[in-house]
């Protein structure tokens, strides 16, 4: 074998070995608690397994015990020989002295060191002093890491680590940024990435979406459907559980049990199973009265002194079945605040820029008393931005800021768990700021958000980032508010958690703007999208599905005008646009079709022709000329008649609209949400349909203007 470098050329083959990992009689505790005791378990190739279990139950310490970063205290971890394992923490990893590009091709190390030794090869080849026979030793070196860099995919390096960095958020600028000058949610996914592009034969990954944005979970969902080999996880994102793994263990009860399928077919199992288990435990307990009954009664008579041993003996070999306290269920209510106006707030032609930096360009915005709005876009585009000028806590370089009538607002920011009193007791935070009538509520939320017992004593001081900032949320859930602004408020919350915070969000009656990166939150609460991006704030009616419906729908349109654009959506969620007509301003007169009108009438816009052509040099050339001058005609007369008909029918939808918002801004309306949520459902549709007209109408009006 030879020797020319650091490694052996039998170490390329395979990169990576098909993984298979067991658990056999595996023991862990802390103390005197018991996390796992005698357990047996195994994880196959390609397996994608989510772990689930409350906080505390022991998920990350399992994950440390496969990686091998901590020990067992019984029991042993079969792994195959060659094994490749990478771990990805929760958070505290940190990268400096290379480039974003550099650090993420570490991951091909053994490969870059081959290529290396290649050209270090190629060098010594052209060096004729040697012997023949060290010659031809270093051309059948070179030939055969010729051979297997090229089997390996040695020249795609580098395209694999700019996908995956994309893929990951990170622009084509950053590739060259030294990887010092990234931040903490940053760090993080560049140590995914390089895990990622490692390609382990076992990946663990312990909360991988929790730095990531809307569009970074989706990219991961897809790389890991299609990842090779074995994949164990934990996640609070119900939406991504659901997307990626085929199986769920549960740590509890000092064990683990599978449940084949997502997260949500395990909700599902999980429930039933509870269910038969505590019938098999009332019937057990049924069976050890009658049998404990026999015994105290029939214990001192001779005659059933062999029944009774008989029944003693029973009682001994019974395996009790034991059923794990039921997780505790709060449910909330925001307690009752004044309604403000039916205009909430509005941002006109605001801009901001920090530096030479533009984040936000000429935004304008109209919110509503009900509206339910979810901002989306990449990380550092300015939704934080943008919520804190819609807080108040940021001015706008231009523009203004307008509150509506009877705003009570609440702004839960990112960085919330920080202002938190260092001082305080947990139940101290919450009781100073708790209306008197909502104090008795207090242990209950705490418990909603796993503080019970001595935790609610414990100083704020002492709780981890986590823990401040499911209390920061608590705190939250006890301020009366017709309004709240919420930056990311589900980061380091549990899905238990999640759930308390959801349902009471959902039963808000008040206005809602939020930023989240879980999918399933934003699909259970909004209503409204507005897009962050390219210094601009586009609004989409709809739900978050919608949201998607629509830029897949105006991208399959690429040579049609945008009507996803700002103006465009802006005039389509109008009910009154007042404009002049021009026949100079396209955009105008467009504002002029749109305004409300009684009756249809034909666009004033007649075609533009070019120079009149010169005389035709013959008969046959002036019949084709009129012939092709009526055709033409004909199709502008038709066009005109479709346009005058999308315009009708515009107004007749803009009409539709103005009506329902008059019955949505009546008093009262929110309360009753069966009976509101059709008018909604309504409201919604024909906000689309006018969207859509307008698409067709801009369509057609192109082509009148060529």
């Amino acid at each position: 074998m030879w020797e020319f470098g650091n490694f052996h050329i039998s170490q390329f083959p395979h990169f990576h070995i098909s993984s298979v990992i067991q658990l056999s009689s595996l023991s862990k505790s802390f103390g005197d608690r018991v996390l796992l005791d005698a357990v047996t378990w195994q994880i196959d190739d390609r397996d994608r397994v989510g772990l689930s279990g409350p906080n505390g139950a022991g998920k990350t310490t399992l994950l440390k015990m496969l990686a091998g970063l901590d020990e067992a205290d019984g029991g042993t971890i079969v792994k195959p020989a060659g094994l490749t394992i990478g771990y990805l923490p929760q958070d505290g990893l940190a990268h400096s002295g290379r480039t974003l590009r550099d650090e993420a091709s570490l991951a091909f190390k053994p490969l870059l060191d081959m290529k290396a030794e290649i050209a270090d090869l190629e060098g010594r080849l052209g060096d004729e002093q040697g012997s023949h026979e060290e010659h031809e030793a270093m051309l059948t070196r070179y030939a055969e890491l010729q051979d297997v860099f090229r089997r390996s995919d040695g020249y795609t390096i580098e395209l694999k680590v700019t996908t995956v960095l994309r893929g990951l958020g990170f622009s084509d600028e950053d590739l060259e940024k030294k990887t010092e000058t990234f931040s903490g949610g940053w760090q993080m996914r560049i140590a995914l990435a390089r895990l990622l592009l490692g390609r382990p034969g076992l990946l663990l990954l312990d909360e991988p979406t929790n730095h990531l944005d809307l569009d970074a979970r989706n990219w991961l969902e897809e790389y890991l459907s299609d990842y090779p080999h074995a994949v164990i996880l934990v996640s609070h994102d119900r939406f991504f559980l659901d997307a990626v793994v085929t199986r769920i263990t549960e740590i509890g009860m000092r064990t683990l049990t599978d449940y084949v399928g997502n997260y949500s077919a395990y909700i599902t199992e999980r429930d039933a199973r509870m269910e038969r288990l505590r019938q098999q435990k009332h019937d057990q307990d049924d069976e050890i009265e009658r049998m404990q009954a026999f015994i105290n009664r029939f214990r001192y008579q001779a005659t059933k002194a062999s029944q009774v041993q008989s029944r003693i003996k029973m009682l001994d070999k019974i395996v009790r079945i034991e059923i794990p306290p039921d997780r505790k269920r709060v449910r909330f209510h925001f307690p009752p605040c004044q309604k403000s106006g039916r205009m909430v707030m509005e941002l006109k032609h605001v801009r901001k820029a920090y530096g030479t930096t533009r984040v936000l360009g000429d935004v304008t915005l109209h919110i509503e008393r009900g509206d339910r709005i979810a901002l989306i876009g990449p990380n550092g585009v300015g939704k934080s931005t943008l919520m804190r000028l819609l807080s108040g806590v940021e001015t706008p370089d231009t523009g203004e800021r307008i509150e509506g009538h009877q705003m009570v607002m609440q702004y839960f920011a990112q960085d919330e768990a920080a202002k938190l009193d260092p001082t305080r007791t947990v139940y101290q935070t919450l009781a100073g700021d708790a209306p008197i009538h909502m104090v008795p509520h207090i242990r209950n939320i705490l418990g909603g958000f796993l503080f019970s017992g001595d935790d609610i004593d414990k100083p704020v001081r002492v709780l981890s980032g986590g823990e401040r900032t499911r209390l920061a949320v608590a705190r939250m859930l006890l301020r009366p508010a017709n309004t709240l602004l919420l930056d990311e408020p589900t980061n380091h919350l549990d899905l238990d958690s999640k759930d308390v915070l959801l349902e009471a969000l959902a039963d808000f009656g008040g206005t809602l703007i939020f930023v989240s990166h879980d999918r399933y939150f934003v699909d259970k609460l909004a209503t409204k999208i507005i897009e962050i991006g390219h210094g601009d704030a586009s609004v989409y009616p709809g739900d978050y599905e919608s949201f998607l419906w629509s830029k897949k729908a105006r991208a399959a349109q690429p040579a049609a005008p945008a009507a996803g654009s700002r103006g465009a959506r802006r005039e389509a969620r109008s009910v009154q646009v007042e404009a002049q007509t021009s026949e100079q301003s396209r955009d105008a007169n467009r504002a002029s079709h749109l305004a409300p009108r009684t009756a249809p009438r034909a666009s004033p816009i007649a075609p533009r022709t070019a120079a009149p052509p010169a005389p035709p040099a013959s008969y046959d050339q002036k019949k084709k000329s009129d012939a092709e001058a009526r055709r033409s005609r004909k199709e502008t007369e038709a066009r005109q008649r479709r346009i005058a008909d999308l315009e009708s029918r515009i107004a007749a939808a803009e009409a539709g609209i103005k009506d329902l918002e008059a019955l949505m801004s009546a008093p009262g309306f929110y309360e009753n949400h069966e009976a509101s949520k059709p008018v909604i459902d309504r409201h919604q549709a024909l906000m689309w349909e006018v969207g859509d007209l307008m698409n067709k109408w801009e369509t057609l009006q192109s082509q009148t203007e060529v």
